[in-house]
């Protein structure tokens, strides 16, 4: 019901002349691996621009070259080892204020030098936290680092530098830790299409690493409804941070 509720939408936006655009970001990697051929395939079949968060302190080369062969993917930092410092029950974060704040700022200004000597066309100066957690003293610090965008989870809230965010997450990763039933996802999705407050972009968040068959096939599902759809735009990072 959802899916046909979503089609009905766009359909509806269509015939007002009007779009709405939505963005891929894809976190967790550092090397080539067969679900990350699945996901670029899947995304060049149907001309889906991929911001691919990299992890820099694991990742090198091998990742590089597969990445040159990907025209539609771009590189954004993934904190710098993905490791959290918090201490339970708090949540895990990497980018906290558990260490000293000279030792984050540090190994960000790292991550983000690493990638774009990687990534020299690739490279798109956005810091992604790693679980989507960061204190807002390290928010402060990224223009000096370097950052030009921030992405994290949820509503864009202001920030000093420009922000991008994901909304719609297709795992479920407080129950099954696969992805989503496919209908609630839509639902999501249409949400924040008839929601009054509008949004930059629509941002769906994935995890090629840990997609189980159900998040491949909504992928599959999303991207045949949306991707030549006249009411839908699939924008790279970039070029909605360009806006």
């Amino acid at each position: 019901m959802s899916r046909n509720a979503l089609e009905t939408h766009l359909d509806g936006l269509a015939q007002k002349g009007r779009a709405v655009t939505l963005w891929l970001r894809d976190d967790d990697a550092v090397l080539p691996t067969p679900a990350l051929d699945r996901l670029l395939s899947l995304t060049e079949a149907h001309a889906v621009p991929l911001t691919l968060a990299v992890i820099p302190e694991e990742t090198g080369a091998p990742l590089a070259e597969r990445l040159a062969s990907a025209p539609l993917a771009s590189v954004a930092v993934h904190g710098w080892s993905h490791r959290s410092y918090s201490a339970p029950p708090a949540k895990k974060q990497e980018l906290g204020l558990d260490r000293p704040l000279e030792t984050v700022t540090g190994e960000l200004r790292a991550g983000l030098q690493k990638l774009r000597q990687l990534y020299p066309t690739q490279l798109l100066p956005m810091l992604v936290p790693p679980w989507n957690r960061i204190a807002p003293e390290i928010v402060e610090q990224l223009p000096a680092l370097g950052f030009t965008a921030l992405s994290v989870f949820g509503r864009e809230k202001p920030a000093p530098l420009a922000v991008l965010n994901t909304h719609v997450d297709i795992m479920d990763w407080h129950g099954t830790h696969g992805g989503k039933p496919a209908e609630a996802l839509f639902g999501e999705v249409l949400d924040y299409l008839a929601s009054e407050k509008s949004v930059p972009a629509i941002g769906i968040l994935t995890h090629h690493l840990v997609h189980d068959a159900g998040a491949w096939d909504f992928l599959e599902q999303l991207f045949a409804l949306t991707a030549r759809h006249p009411a839908c735009c699939w924008a790279s990072a970039s070029d909605i941070l360009a806006v």
